[in-house]
């Protein structure tokens, strides 16, 4: 089943045309990769998709058109978007930013999900009292996925997850990504990080220029010699 759907998705800045009608899908149960160079238009894309951004074109999400819907409303939905930047509260502590992540429930299973991400992020259990703008880059990192966990996202969109890393903790956060999807969430992941992404992915797409240049599954994107070349640092050949 197609879970996202995106037909002639276009995005304007001003006079600058970020995203240029492209089209775009996500299955249920899949982790779909978007990546490309700086400035391709892939943040641009999930900020759209969730209405953060002017657009035009059709967004389908669960079958139901999501064009008109106020992005406050989307984690109601099951869509939820961890932006670039972590975007966590810095004055609230580790516990307080993953209690706003449910804010949109009412069911009695918060606490049940609170607990499962202090075992998924121990670093997170242990500074649940701290100020969370306090935390390092990665623990604020970690934090900004749990907190979107805490509202039982069916799809996860993720924007630049390994921005400003170490490489540890890049491994660190793939792992993590890689176990989210391993339960069931479907994820859109934006990555600068190309080989890592398709690495993790079924299916990827490589933006250029605010259009689609490639698409298909990671595998065979892994292996073509046009993205080992523009985004995997390997010569021609």
């Amino acid at each position: 089943m197609t879970l996202l759907e995106a037909r002639a998705l276009e995005v304007h800045y001003g006079g600058i045309r970020a995203v240029r009608g492209i089209d775009l899908d996500v299955g249920e149960g899949e982790l779909v990769c978007l990546i490309g160079a700086n400035g391709a238009g892939k943040s641009s894309t999930l900020r759209a998709i969730c209405g953060l951004v002017a657009r035009s074109g059709r967004i389908r999400y669960a079958g139901e058109d999501i064009g008109a819907t106020p992005a406050f409303e989307l984690p109601r939905k099951g869509l939820v978007m961890v932006p670039e930047g972590r975007g966590i509260f810095p004055r609230l502590t580790v516990e307080e930013n993953l209690a706003m992540g449910a804010y949109a429930r009412t069911d009695p299973g918060i606490a049940d999900d609170l607990e499962r991400q202090y075992a998924m992020f121990p670093r997170l259990a242990e500074r649940r009292r701290q100020t969370a703008g306090t935390l390092s880059g990665g623990e604020q990192q970690m934090l900004a996925i749990a907190r979107a966990l805490m509202a039982r996202p069916r799809l996860l969109l993720l924007d630049e997850p390994s921005m400003g890393l170490a490489p540890m903790l890049v491994a660190k956060i793939f792992d993590i990504v890689r176990e989210i999807a391993r339960q069931g969430v479907t994820i859109l992941l934006v990555e600068q990080n190309a080989r890592l992404a398709l690495e993790i992915a079924h299916r990827g797409y490589v933006m250029e220029s605010g259009a689609i240049a490639l698409s298909g599954e990671a595998r065979a994107l892994l292996a073509d010699p046009r993205v080992r070349e523009a985004y995997l640092g390997e010569g021609a050949g």
